[in-house]
């Protein structure tokens, strides 16, 4: 095997070298032993059993520098879905290094003191928080954090969302607040508030991302295993995980309706409440037009003023599930705004995206979602160059129910909108 000095010139290459071993790429677990041995490897590990990417990047405390998520991706030679298959085996962006038994800096052969110490912290903390089970000075085996050597100013500096030639009306959603080293939006809540920059592509796009009903009016509902399950609730959850994947590459996205103690949850079971407001912290009123002329009053009084700062790229998407009988299963399906091309041309990209994927999932059943045109009151009102409402089933199956209680589900739901716009 091709061998390389481990010094910090060192780990700056391998990852060259690691390309021309051909050891990238998700691996069994039978070869997960041998190749960490090896001192000029990446870290392998198997995800937990429906870990996703994200999670996966945050229990190793990777997540909050964006070249450990592109590095994450690009070793291991996979689309940025998020979606890990269940058993395979990844590498992490984490040089495993060889300990001399001596000192930190002169395994890496550098004169940083504070970079040495910072290897031993990760280490020390790894242990300690059971992400491994032995000490690397008896087992000779360190951790080195890609962005520890590559990049470590990612994480400490407070990079706003570059958006188009002007700042847009008002701020993106969530206002964020940007503490040292972050990028904190707090809408997202605890575990997903930090939202590393992964693009640009978005930039200079402005997007309205209105989830359905909220505040008085909880939507259509349905049941399961005992509990309640409110349309407000799983239209917002997955709005705002889509909203957080627009951001980190680079929109400017407004989240029209709000839940600040909410957030994105992981649970099957999203409570049912009632204290969502809109965008302004204005209070929503019960009656439906009333309800519905306040939000899109709103986006267009933020399309006018972004579109004189000259972001003429706008798009509004608006979130819900459908009521029907309980026996109607119902593939997510799409309406645009009537005689308007360019909404006609988004709902039918979301809508093959969507059965491409499906079709790849659920073999022979294929999909059986639909696009048209409707005089729906947000189609008709907003003044964005694009609009589109989206059904994600009927939350009264209990097939459909799995899309909304499901936590990976509900991302993917959000991913595959992302990429649906990404590929434009």
């Amino acid at each position: 095997m091709l061998r390389i000095r481990i010094s910090l010139a060192g780990l700056l290459i391998s990852f060259c070298v690691l390309e021309v071993i051909g050891q990238t790429g998700p691996k069994d677990k039978k070869n997960q032993s041998t190749a960490v041995e090896s001192p000029e490897t990446f870290l392998l590990v198997t995800p937990k059993p429906g870990e996703n990417a994200v999670e996966l990047l945050q229990r190793y405390e990777l997540y909050d520098y964006p070249c450990n998520i592109s590095q994450f991706f690009k070793i291991n030679k996979i689309k940025e879905d998020y979606r890990l298959k269940q058993g395979a085996t990844y590498e992490l962006p984490i040089f495993v290094v060889a300990y001399n038994g001596k000192s930190i800096r002169t395994t890496l052969e550098i004169d940083d003191w504070k970079l040495a110490k910072k290897v031993e912290r990760y280490n020390k903390d790894a242990q300690m928080r059971g992400l491994r089970s032995d000490n690397f000075v008896v087992s000779k085996k360190m951790w080195v954090p890609w962005h520890l050597i590559n990049c470590p100013d990612q994480g400490e500096e407070s990079e706003a969302v570059v958006v188009g030639p002007r700042k847009p009306a008002e701020g993106p959603t969530g206002e964020p607040s940007l503490g040292k080293g972050q990028r904190v939006f707090p809408i997202f809540g605890k575990k997903y508030e930090k939202t590393p920059l992964l693009s640009r592509k978005l930039k200079g796009r402005v997007f309205y991302i209105v989830s359905g009903h909220g505040g008085p009016d909880v939507g259509a509902q349905g049941k399961r295993a005992g509990h309640v399950l409110c349309e407000d609730e799983y239209a917002y959850d997955v709005s705002l995980r889509f909203l957080r994947l627009l951001i980190s590459h680079g929109a400017t996205a407004y989240m029209i309706v709000r839940d600040e103690n909410d957030g994105i949850r992981d649970e099957d079971f999203l409570p049912c409440d009632k204290d969502e407001v809109v965008l302004g912290n204005k209070e929503i009123p019960l009656p439906q037009r009333e309800r519905l002329q306040q939000r899109t009053d709103l986006i267009n009084d933020l399309t006018e003023k972004n579109m004189k700062a000259g972001l003429d790229n706008q798009t509004v998407i608006e979130i819900h599930v459908d009521s029907r009988s309980s026996d109607d299963k119902t593939d997510i399906f799409f309406y645009y705004r009537p005689e308007s091309e360019p909404s006609k041309e988004l709902a039918l990209r979301f809508y093959r995206k969507f059965e491409r994927k499906y079709q790849s999932i659920r073999g022979a059943r294929g999909y059986s979602g639909t696009v048209t045109p409707r005089y729906l009151f947000t189609l008709r009102e907003t003044n964005t160059p694009r609009a589109v409402y989206i059904e994600l089933g009927n939350i009264r199956n209990d097939w459909d129910q799995q899309r909304l209680v499901l936590k990976n589900n509900r991302q993917a739901v959000a991913n595959w909108l992302l990429e649906s716009l990404l590929s434009e």
